[in-house]
């Protein structure tokens, strides 16, 4: 896998970069397994935005990925195909199972097509292998991880990231998250073993506006270009300040810096906070 600069050849070109998808094996989802998807474009059920910057697009089909395995311990399967899903940046392995079933699973480093996988408690530790974390070495590099036994995997699922196994200590286990967050998990929860594929497509420059519109984002707009009924940074004659003692979102909450985190009751999980030095 590699990145492709364009020649200069018009201002669009200039800069832009493209991957060279030559990991991929199939061009066509697994009908079974895939189903249309319908865009909300920003929108809640009210028809209100509430999310910017969002609409058009082309046109995707969701694939149904299993993150969770627990169903499927013990199956030997064997990775048929490799496939590009175009609702992640992390390429996919079309698995046939010993019993028959297909299904989808994210793609780890070092995985070809003829790989055997499995998913157990206890299995060996290679590249696209399923277990419980307690049954998993210290200081292996794990993706694909659960907060809740049986709930599938939930953190560490973008191209190119991966945790690592810190300590198996005590009741919980220690994982240290791509983030620099150091996290308290349930032994009992479900990791991948390896590091996610594709991990050259944050260096990827779109390079127009038009490609960033065939991804489903328009235009990003300064509120202070607004009217004062649009944002409260609006109004005023020209490049004017803002008016206001702090910076403030579209529906006027405090903005740059403004804490988010609500969840204080899982506060107890972290052990090295990532903003951490």
């Amino acid at each position: 896998m590699s990145i492709i600069k364009c020649k200069p050849t018009t201002p669009g070109r200039r800069g832009m970069s493209f991957l060279v998808h030559d990991k991929i094996t199939r061009q066509v989802s697994e009908e079974s397994l895939s189903v249309s998807k319908k865009r909300s474009d920003g929108r809640n059920n009210q028809g209100k935005r509430t999310v910017g910057h969002r609409g058009g697009g082309a046109k995707r089909r969701y694939r149904i990925i299993d993150f969770n395995g627990r169903d499927k311990l013990n199956i030997p399967a064997i990775v048929k195909e490799i496939e590009y899903d175009p609702n992640r940046n992390v390429y996919i392995a079309l698995l046939f199972y010993n019993d028959g079933e297909k299904r989808y699973v994210l793609l780890a480093n070092k995985i070809k097509i003829g790989f055997k996988l499995i998913s157990a408690e206890k299995t060996v530790a290679k590249p696209g292998n399923r277990m419980l974390i307690k049954n998993i070495p210290e200081g292996i590099d794990i993706y694909n991880i659960e907060l809740v036994p049986g709930r599938g995997g939930k953190l560490v699922r973008s191209a190119g990231m991966s945790a690592k196994l810190a300590s198996l200590e005590g009741e919980y286990a220690q994982v240290k998250l791509p983030s620099g967050e150091i996290r308290l998990i349930n032994k009992e929860c479900m990791a991948s073993v390896g590091t996610l594929c594709n991990a050259e497509s944050s260096n990827v420059k779109i390079g127009k506006a038009g490609r960033a519109r065939h991804m489903g984002r328009r235009p990003h707009v300064r509120g202070s270009a607004m009217n004062p009924v649009d944002h409260p940074h609006g109004g005023g004659e020209g490049c004017c300040p803002i008016g206001l003692k702090y910076p403030k979102t579209r529906t006027g909450k405090c903005a740059l810096g403004r804490k988010t985190r609500n969840r204080k009751f899982t506060s107890r999980f972290i052990v090295k906070s990532r903003r951490a030095k």
